[in-house]
């Protein structure tokens, strides 16, 4: 099993076990639990995402707060003698993924139930229908005309 998580504008492939490198977590300290934000998980052929992502949790372990290599930056423009030289370490936080859980959906019987319920309670009524629907023998609603060219409406055509 496997989830897509998103921790400080990027995207990242986690697994179960899994250590990585993210920027740096705010107000978190080593050994702290955090809840990273799933995007999208895969449980071998099952695919949870969209309005079902409320469903899975993704928790990690904060194991230390680190920083990145030094990035050096070079800015040279030639025959003007501007040289500039800087430098950047980026603060990044190590993680270690303790549980990817995707929560029970409502189980069958239940589901039966409910429908069961429904059919009893109604058994000689339809359905209702859904908004927008056409019900069977109405006519279509026909499409409003569409506005004429700027210059034809104002009868200002070329001739």
């Amino acid at each position: 099993m496997y989830a897509i998580v998103k921790t400080g504008g990027k995207q990242y492939r986690v697994e179960q076990g899994q250590s990585l490198l993210v920027e740096r977590l705010p107000g978190s300290s080593e050994g702290d639990t955090v809840a990273l934000q799933p995007l999208l998980a895969v449980d071998g052929e099952k695919l949870v995402d969209g309005d079902e992502i409320s469903k899975v949790t993704v928790q990690a372990k904060v194991v230390s707060h680190e920083r990145g290599p030094k990035l050096r930056v070079v800015k040279f423009k030639p025959k003007r003698g501007y040289k500039r030289r800087t430098g950047h370490r980026q603060d990044l936080t190590r993680l270690e993924v303790t549980q990817i859980k995707v929560a029970a959906r409502r189980a069958a019987a239940s589901k039966a139930a409910d429908s069961e319920a429904g059919a009893g309670a109604g058994a000689g009524a339809e359905a209702p229908a859904a908004p927008g629907a056409v019900a069977e023998g109405a006519a279509e609603p026909k499409a409003a005309p569409k506005p004429a060219a700027r210059g034809q409406a104002q009868g200002r055509g070329r001739d």
